[in-house]
């Protein structure tokens, strides 16, 4: 290592550059010329789509509509004295009802805007542009065959990505190993594109925020139901990003939480 000034003016300036990812933009900025403020959308560039395509010929199972589930009833109160982050989990299956709640609950659809330009969902987006894909690796659900699947909050369905294998115990081994008894691992990806067609290249933060709710809705929605969540940041993303068959820059991993039954 070279002498500790060097590291310290090396740490510091990645620091600043973290710090500053984080700040709002100021559009005034000279050292960005106004030519270069012109997002796609205002160029008239068609909006992408607001989620992955369902292959042709793949499986989908339909899930039950929000409306006849009697799930999610205990007072908001409660739910927020309950909420905790949980890295136990007994060995109990979560039922499909229960996945499709948790599902619903995370990225379900209220509103598809005109052109299929936004969605109003269950949990809040800047700009209403959603740049998630909700993936489920499915180890232990009632009606559920183990492998990978997608939610589509557009169909309300899930998508099977990869039957089979033994994906949650082969994440437990790369990452923090509580992850193995989960009973289903939410992984969300980013599709950056949706986020910079309005936003450009401030995008990374409003996706910071936005996968923030998304990961509480989460939390709340498991609480409410008996059931526990942990979020975790840390994990090889080379690996997770090939397991979900994504290309690690159009469309990577973002945030994991594994989700099980807990003792009450």
């Amino acid at each position: 290592m070279k002498d500790k000034a060097y590291y310290d003016q090396v740490m510091a300036r990645l620091t600043e550059l973290e710090r500053h990812s984080l700040k709002a933009y100021d559009f005034t900025d000279e050292v960005v010329p106004d030519e270069f403020i012109i997002p796609d959308q205002v160029a008239g560039v068609p909006a992408p789509p607001l989620e992955k395509e369902i292959p042709e010929g793949a499986r989908t199972i339909d899930l039950q509509p929000i409306e006849e589930l009697s799930l999610g009833e205990m007072p908001l109160i409660q739910v927020f004295k309950r909420r905790r982050s949980h890295r136990v989990f007994t060995d109990e299956s979560l039922t499909l009802d229960e996945l499709t709640f948790l599902c619903w609950s995370v990225a379900g659809v209220h509103e598809i805007g005109p052109n299929n330009v936004w969605t109003k969902r269950t949990s809040p987006s800047g700009g209403a542009r959603h740049p998630f894909e909700t993936y489920l690796v499915v180890q232990r659900v009632e009606e559920l065959d183990p492998g990978i699947y997608r939610y589509s909050g557009l169909k309300h369905q899930l998508v099977l990505v990869k039957p089979g294998g033994d994906f949650c115990q082969q994440l437990g081994e790369t990452m923090q190993s509580f992850v193995k008894d989960s009973a289903v691992i939410f992984i969300w990806t980013a599709v950056p594109y949706r986020n910079e067609w309005r936003y450009m290249f401030t995008s990374a933060r409003e996706m910071a925020m936005d996968i923030g709710h998304y990961c509480e809705n989460l939390y709340l929605a498991a609480e409410s139901i008996g059931t526990g969540i942990c979020g975790v940041a840390s994990y090889r993303q080379e690996i997770v990003d090939e397991m979900l068959g994504v290309d690690g820059e159009d469309e990577f991993t973002i945030y994991i939480a594994p989700v099980g039954k807990i003792k009450e």
